[in-house]
């Protein structure tokens, strides 16, 4: 019984941890979500995978939990962007909280390989290539 627990939360640990840099990132540049965020979408998707992987027995179950799990970090994703003016900002944080919960599931499902590449994506893709609206913001004065 403890193999399972420890084995559990080395998985729910290795879910926050790979969602850190992400965190950090969106946290640096002061978007909507940051350090709270990211990490506990990843723990959350990562634990309902795991919990449900234990208590249900047929594969086409587990795969409605993936697809609820899918839509309600979508759901939470979509309460990141914003429309004004003519303007729309917070994709990419709301794509970043959608790729952090499909983080937590490969971890779930052992599938490290995948969450690794998808933190390492997200992060690089956050932090190295910059919209012009991006470089606006860079050169705008401290209030």
């Amino acid at each position: 019984m403890w193999s399972i627990v420890w084995a559990n939360l080395v998985h729910l640990g290795i879910a926050y941890v790979l969602a850190l840099p992400v965190a950090f990132d969106r946290d640096r540049a002061a978007r909507g979500a940051g350090l709270r965020t990211f990490p506990l979408v990843a723990l959350a998707a990562c634990g309902y995978s795991l919990v449900g992987m234990s208590v249900l027995d047929t594969t086409d179950a587990e795969a409605r939990v993936l697809q609820g799990l899918i839509t309600g970090i979508g759901f939470i994703g979509g309460g990141a962007i914003l429309k004004s003016k003519g303007t729309v900002h917070g994709t990419a944080t709301a794509a970043s909280i959608w790729n952090t919960g499909l983080i937590g599931i490969a971890v779930a499902f052992g599938r490290y390989e995948i969450a690794v590449l998808l933190s390492l994506i997200n992060f690089v893709t956050l932090r190295y290539f910059k919209t012009n609206s991006d470089h606006k913001d860079d050169k705008k004065e401290p209030a």
